[in-house]
């Protein structure tokens, strides 16, 4: 609605410069009006323009942050890795709550399957509410760390995740639900969330999922783009890693 209205004014604003005379506000007004009823379909192009330099803006604006945060996005020893001694790195802010990340993560899973020499690191970036807080934080223990993958595939097939849902999946892979609760109460798991989410407000990340390959930003479960920048990763056409 913000768009369509923000069009909308813009759209009045230049048609306002359109002429050299003066016009009647009102008259001017009850034109510009005529004009929009007539053509409504101007609004939608204009609001899909102004959407779209939106995004440009918020995508270069990401891309020129990546190369400052380089060393915090893909070498931070707190986050979970998998394939650590993968020559490319993906790098997935996501929340265990989110549905689109939910999607993702089978394709997420099989690439990491499939391509032993990506290193990919799990940004665990909670905004779906409490049961995401506890998730990542729960999945930054020392003992869900050590069946990370396992663990992750159990709560991200959960449709609606729960605390005992949680807790069920933690036991099936072997860990002890109590003793990762205790772990997670550990100050320093509360602090690399909030480094986690500094560090995508200094990218401009306002969702999840979002990838990061290289210098390239992949914003929601695309994961065409991903496959398609690893590709070009492996190429070496984008900048060092690491």
């Amino acid at each position: 609605m913000k768009i369509v209205l923000g069009a909308a004014l813009a759209l009045t604003a230049a048609l306002a410069l359109s002429g050299c005379q003066k016009s009647n506000d009102e008259a001017f007004g009850k034109r510009v009006h005529a004009y929009l009823m007539e053509h409504p379909e101007v609004i939608r192009e204009a609001a899909d323009k102004l959407q779209e330099k939106d995004r440009a803006a918020q995508a270069k604006a990401s891309s020129d942050a990546l190369g400052k945060f380089r060393s915090q996005l893909e070498r931070d020893p707190r986050d979970f890795v998998a394939n650590p001694n993968g020559r490319i790195t993906v790098v997935e802010f996501f929340d265990y709550r989110c549905s689109y990340c939910k999607i993702a993560a089978p394709q997420i899973l099989q690439l990491i399957r499939e391509n032993p020499d990506v290193r990919f690191v799990f940004k665990e970036f909670p905004i779906f509410g409490d049961v995401s807080e506890t998730a990542a934080k729960l999945a930054l223990t020392p003992q869900v760390k050590a069946k990370g993958l396992e663990v992750h595939q159990g709560w991200m097939a959960e449709k609606a995740l729960t605390e005992d849902a949680l807790d069920r999946h933690m036991q099936a892979a072997g860990v002890d639900p109590a003793a990762a609760r205790k772990a997670a109460e550990d100050p320093a798991i509360a602090r690399q969330i909030l480094d986690t989410r500094a560090l995508a407000t200094g990218l401009h990340l306002e969702g999840t999922p979002a990838f990061v390959i290289g210098d390239k930003l992949v914003p929601g479960a695309d994961l065409a783009a991903v496959r398609a920048a690893i590709t070009v990763a492996k190429a070496g056409k984008l900048k060092p890693v690491g």
